[in-house]
């Protein structure tokens, strides 16, 4: 067997070295570091290298050049937050406005019963028509003209609510008031009583071809309401 170069010999021993002093090296740094835990008595969960140098990804990214300069302050923050919050704040009291709005308003059929008009050509000369208004009966007398003369003739001096005849009407020969009686709310009768007008039963009171108080316990006369007469034939109450 042919004997083994002298150089070859020296490499490969030189080699055999030099893996057995890195061994031995890492081997006495971990058996450092490890020592080291165990004599600070203190535990980690992450493990710390021995080796110099630093990892990248152990290190705190730097914010500071997102940093406000010292002493001042993000106001745009602060104007977004108050405008924000006056926004809603607006809208909610909006809402609020309208549906207290929306719930104080008259229905439908309330409105519909504000206003009444009534075709005077169906009524004819010296008879009474009674209609409904706002729940209220309404008296409505095509009057003739001895009963407007009789009506100018009372002494307005006696009576009980002194009040002329041309005072109670827009037109004289149309008398249009509220179908209630002045004492306790009663509906008194047409065409009845001692004075030719009306007549309430239940307590006696008396009211003149004009409505007004002649005779019993009523102590005003008869109502008169809004109207307007629009055209020539044509009563709206209300």
């Amino acid at each position: 067997m042919a004997p083994l170069p002298t150089a070859a010999v020296s490499r490969t021993l030189a080699q055999a070295v030099r893996r057995n002093t890195s061994q031995s090296a890492v081997r006495a740094l971990s058996s450092t570091a490890a020592r080291s835990v165990i004599a600070s008595g203190e535990a980690s969960d992450t493990y710390q290298s021995p080796f110099k140098g630093h990892s990248a990804a152990n290190k705190i990214p730097d914010f500071s050049k997102y940093m406000l300069p010292n002493g001042a302050s993000n106001q745009m923050i602060g104007y977004f937050m108050v405008g924000t919050l006056g926004a809603i704040s607006a809208a909610g009291a909006k809402s609020t406005v309208q549906e207290f709005l929306k719930n104080m308003a008259a229905s439908a059929d309330v409105l519909a019963m504000a206003k009444v008009e009534v075709d005077l050509a169906a009524i004819p000369e010296g008879k009474n028509v009674i209609i409904k208004w706002r729940g209220k009966p309404v008296f409505i007398r095509h009057r003739t003209a001895g009963e407007i003369e009789e009506a100018n003739k009372v002494n307005i001096s006696s009576l009980r609510d002194p009040q002329a005849d041309e005072d109670r009407v827009k037109k004289p020969e149309w008398l249009i008031m509220l179908g209630v009686c002045t004492h306790l709310g009663c509906v008194p009768i047409g065409e009845a009583g001692d004075y030719g007008g009306w007549f309430c039963p239940c307590h006696g009171s008396h009211y003149d071809i004009s409505g007004r108080i002649r005779k019993g316990p009523a102590p005003l006369n008869l109502e008169i309401p809004e109207y307007d007469f629009p055209e020539e034939d044509k009563l709206v109450i209300g």
